[in-house]
């Protein structure tokens, strides 16, 4: 741990974060709190909040539009703001519970799960609905695969990953948990066409071949695990646990993994984003402990 920002007033659950890495802001979903923390990391401290959200649950920085995008999981409404000045544009009804966010560099779409069960297809550029891709039941986290313009989604109540074509905008296939259950968080690691799934029920990381729906590697972590992210230079992954703990995992290579380092964080801080170099961890307000931002450089 090389730095802490204090986030002064947040209070609640801590939920997703994006990074407007050339003006060195991180965006910070304060679900609890119904605010979204602005943090200027040159100055190591919050800025503004932003308010008037109902659960703010994703969260999403588009630089090549200039464009933050909120996802309010209270009202099922998708929010956008100007980047520069952060004010507001407009609101984007949804449905009950917006929830992650990504954005697809390659077809220039803002991603959003939503729902009873759909992904929805946002132009960034205007604001607006472009299309919908019904799934089973809620989606939790997600990630889009450009080579094989395919994005995978956690179900967590049909048990399932499911698999998207984005050039039908339709589902195509789908990934069987088997014995495992509450899969929340995603990472993918494209090179070697492996994804990584985190899961609470029990707390296992598996690991699957998405040519082949393959399950390759079922390892346990620690509890109530909510964030992934995949290290292509380090090959390692990183887990943050609301149990209290960091998991690292070392890729051997693809087909083979293990538990390298557990590190000790604080209760509940288990949403956390990952730049290349730092991997910023929300902890929120515990007991007489006042909610913070920790800071973890990965040491090559």
């Amino acid at each position: 741990m090389v730095q802490t920002i204090p986030l002064p007033g947040v209070s609640g659950r801590i939920d997703h974060m994006s990074l407007d890495v050339a003006g060195r802001r991180l965006f910070l979903a304060a679900l609890g709190n119904n605010t979204v923390e602005v943090v200027d990391l040159k100055q190591g401290k919050v800025i503004r909040p932003l308010s008037g959200f109902s659960e703010p649950q994703g969260v999403c920085f588009v630089p090549e539009f200039n464009l933050l995008a909120v996802a309010g999981g209270g009202n099922g409404a998708c929010t956008f703001y100007d980047g520069s000045t952060l004010k507001l544009l407009s609101t984007l009804p949804l449905g009950d519970d917006a929830d992650n966010m990504r954005y697809d560099t390659l077809r220039k779409k803002l991603l959003v799960g939503y729902g009873s069960g759909a992904i929805a297809v946002i132009d960034p550029q205007t604001q607006r609905l472009a299309s919908s891709i019904p799934l089973a039941n809620h989606p939790e986290a997600f990630q889009v695969d450009t080579s094989g313009s395919q994005l995978f989604v956690n179900v967590p109540n049909a048990h399932t990953v499911s698999v998207i074509d984005l050039a039908q905008n339709k589902v195509t296939g789908s990934f069987s948990l088997g014995l495992v259950a509450a899969n929340f968080p995603m990472t993918l690691d494209e090179t070697n066409h492996r994804l990584f799934i985190g899961c609470r029920i029990p707390s296992r990381l598996v690991v699957f071949d998405i040519k082949t729906g393959n399950k390759i590697a079922t390892l346990t972590l620690h509890g109530d695990c909510d964030d992934l992210y995949y290290d292509a230079s380090r090959k390692q992954i990183y887990a943050s646990c609301g149990e209290g703990y960091l998991d690292t995992f070392s890729q051997t290579d693809a087909d083979h993994y293990s538990l390298m380092q557990s590190t000790a964080t604080a209760p509940g801080a288990r949403t956390a984003f990952f730049d290349g170099t730092i991997l910023y961890l929300a902890v929120p307000h515990h007991e007489n402990k006042p909610a913070e931002l920790r800071l973890y450089r990965i040491v090559p």
